[in-house]
């Protein structure tokens, strides 16, 4: 659909709507760029507070990932007439407060009456052009870091259907809403070749984009990606939703998975992720150095997966 929006012929936009890329980037000197990104959701969880800060963490994501630094940010939220103010108070503060401990301030926002309930932000950051990360720079040999666990759509699902565990959803909303901002740090004190975010298009989804961007294979090690156990559990039960299953029907023509491979693997490696991990692209040399600077910053889930290979047949292959 965007393809046939008007383009803009602007020598300082380095990436507007017509890329593949995690948010717009604008250039305003030789030495500052703005990062813009805009995202909204449905409540991901039941407290309002809580969902607050999934969602202001899922928004701040997208400049986390190309290594800007967030500076301000507006509320977005959709709101029934019919529902109690206190619930969007605290499903605001919740996103206040993420923003705060993401040294950002918001601005202020705007409220749209709406028989379902959406809240979401959008993000300014700032960055020197020198230091952008893109998703279009992986190299054949690069190693393949993922920062976060996989399994938060099927835990919600399950939360839906009354079979998620209090610690499961406890666990999923605690990783939901811790900011990728330290895992941003290390990235570019290694300095990586390449990133994006596990988000909707859940991990192999996102993969995808990133190896058409950048030319190449990309080859994934199933065992080795951080998954939730209860996630396991409940993708056992098929308890996938509805954008899981859109996401491998999307990406598998585009990947190969090996035979020992089982089926719910499979759909948790596209399973529709909020406010997910970054999915770092590093020189083979600096992988264990950025692990190291990982578990120092505190991101104590990240683990190397994969390796970057030269353009092959398919844009992905899963190994046990």
């Amino acid at each position: 659909m965007l393809r046939h929006l008007p383009k803009f012929d602007d020598s300082n936009l380095i990436f507007g709507y017509d890329t593949v890329g995690d948010a717009g980037v604008y250039q305003l000197r030789d030495d500052l760029a703005i990062i813009q990104t805009v995202d909204i959701l449905t409540p991901i969880a039941d407290d309002p507070y809580t969902f607050g800060e999934i969602a202001a963490a899922n928004s701040l994501s997208d400049v986390y990932v190309m290594g800007g630094k967030p500076v301000t940010a507006l509320n977005i939220i959709n709101f029934p007439e019919s529902m109690d103010l206190e619930i969007m108070e605290q499903i605001v503060i919740g996103g206040t407060n993420k923003i705060k401990e993401a040294g950002a301030v918001v601005l202020g926002g705007h409220t749209i009456k709406d028989p379902e309930v959406k809240y979401g932000l959008a993000v300014t950051a700032i960055i020197d052009p020198k230091d952008l990360v893109t998703n279009d720079r992986a190299v054949p040999g690069d190693h393949i870091i993922l920062t976060k666990p996989l399994g938060t759509g099927v835990i919600s699902t399950a939360l839906k259907k009354g079979v998620a565990t209090e610690k499961a959803v406890t666990r999923a909303n605690n990783m939901m809403k811790e900011l990728n901002a330290s895992a941003c740090k290390a990235m570019l004190q290694v300095g990586s070749h390449a990133c994006t975010d596990v988000t909707g298009f859940g991990l192999l989804g996102h993969a995808y984009q990133l190896s058409e961007a950048s030319g190449v294979s990309l080859m994934i090690h199933a065992s080795r990606v951080p998954i939730f156990e209860e996630a396991i559990e409940y993708a056992r039960l098929s308890m996938y939703p509805g954008g899981t299953k859109k996401n491998f029907s999307y990406v598998s023509p585009h990947t190969e998975f090996a035979s020992d491979v089982a089926t719910e693997l499979q759909m948790l490696l596209t399973d529709a992720q909020t406010s997910g991990g970054l999915l770092i692209i590093v020189p083979s040399n600096k992988s264990e150095r950025l692990l190291t600077l990982l578990k120092d910053e505190g991101v104590a889930h990240a683990a190397l997966i994969g390796e970057v290979r030269e353009k092959g047949e398919k844009s992905i292959y899963v190994v046990r």
